[in-house]
């Protein structure tokens, strides 16, 4: 059976999460009634399923079930790449700007890829590979 984990929506790793599908969801919204490139909106709708699976995997704990892989490495990885393509976007949308919705998308981007650099950035910062934690360091002979 799976349980929910009520922590990580309390926790700092939900939040951001959270944040990402809100954003990516306003820039969909803001794209699709400005009728502009499909290449926005698509980007926007999979930024949202793929922060939506990464939510529900760490939620339902989805993660101990599905180990044949280090989710939090995969997840870092997802959100340096959505940055990269997230930020190339949000330029393309400020820069060409003749229409507001893709001013206002193409900043909606920009800021979801900060968030995804933050996200990645706590991510990578809080991960371990087998380490021991710092100041538990043992010598052994």
């Amino acid at each position: 059976m799976v349980e929910v984990n009520n922590a990580f929506l309390l926790s700092l790793r939900g939040a951001f999460k959270i944040a990402r599908m809100v954003l990516a969801l306003m820039a969909a919204i803001t794209f699709g009634v400005g009728g502009s490139h499909e290449a926005y909106l698509t980007l926007a709708i999979i930024e949202i399923i793929i922060t939506l699976l990464f939510f529900l995997l760490y939620l339902l704990h989805l993660q101990r079930v599905l180990s044949f892989l280090f989710w939090p490495l995969a997840d870092a990885f997802n959100s340096l790449i959505a940055a990269l393509f997230l930020f190339i976007a949000g330029l393309c949308g400020v820069i060409k700007k003749p229409v507001i919705e893709d001013l206002v998308g193409g900043v909606f981007f920009l800021i979801l890829c900060a968030l995804c650099i933050a996200d990645a950035a706590f991510l990578l910062k809080n991960m371990t590979f087998n380490r021991s934690p710092p100041g538990r360091d043992i010598i052994h002979r």
